[in-house]
């Protein structure tokens, strides 16, 4: 299989819910932004730029509480956001939004970070996931993007500077260019997201087994117990 056309199957409920939550976006996106991808991708990437600044701040606040490390997650989401910003910045200048679209960018924004931030407080696997399947969508929307651009269906462009700057692309760089690299950026994201599930995932089991087994150490010191004060009394 293709590195890019990886995709995660949903192995409980959990991963059903963020699969399901994640293609009613996508579906809200093709409805309508349809073949518009620049304007697609300015939406998109607004939305794309909160999870992992709003998982950061949560997981920054929480080591605070707890005076424990955070292993490397804090940066590593920052990173994140601050990349998928850049993606953001970079199609500001090839779509040039009305201030109309300006004007939805900020609501679905106001939105989106309410609502993620909830689904953090509730689940941070879940919310991990849905950024999992959000990044997979992503990949094909700029695989789409790009064949668009190959076969001239969109017109080419010159790469925007900021992009050039940001990614060390050569000067004569074109907006195909630019989609190649951001549609890296998003697998990665991809998978650092999925990975974050999966740990999480793991962890919960552990501490799952952990106190069952505790349970049974105290249910068998208590039985031990119980038969001593029968002895006695006998």
């Amino acid at each position: 299989m293709n590195e890019l056309d990886k995709h995660f199957e949903p192995q409980n409920f959990s991963d059903k819910v963020a699969l399901t939550f994640t293609k009613f976006l996508r579906f809200l996106a093709d409805t309508f932004f349809k073949k518009r991808y620049g304007h697609r991708a300015v939406v998109l990437e607004t939305v794309a730029a909160v999870p992992g600044m709003v998982a950061g701040m949560l997981i920054h606040l929480k080591s605070l509480r707890k005076m424990e490390d955070d292993r490397g997650w804090i940066k590593t989401l920052l990173d994140e956001a601050e990349n998928e910003r850049m993606h953001l910045m970079t199609f500001i200048h090839v779509a040039k939004p009305t201030w109309l679209e300006r004007a939805i960018i900020l609501i679905a924004q106001f939105i989106f970070i309410i609502t993620y931030a909830i689904i953090y407080l509730i689940s941070q696997r879940t919310a991990h996931r849905i950024v999992g399947y959000f990044e997979e969508e992503a990949v094909r929307s700029y695989t789409e993007y790009l064949h668009e651009l190959e076969t001239g269906k969109i017109e080419d462009q010159p790469a925007p500077e900021i992009a050039i700057n940001y990614w060390n692309l050569p000067l004569h760089s074109t907006l195909k260019d630019v989609v190649k690299v951001i549609r890296d950026d998003e697998a990665g994201h991809r998978d650092v997201n999925h990975n974050f599930a999966d740990v999480i995932d793991t962890r919960s089991r552990i501490q799952k087994s952990a106190d069952i087994e505790k349970k049974e150490k105290l249910k068998k010191v208590e039985i031990k117990e119980n038969d001593q004060d029968l002895n006695k009394i006998k």
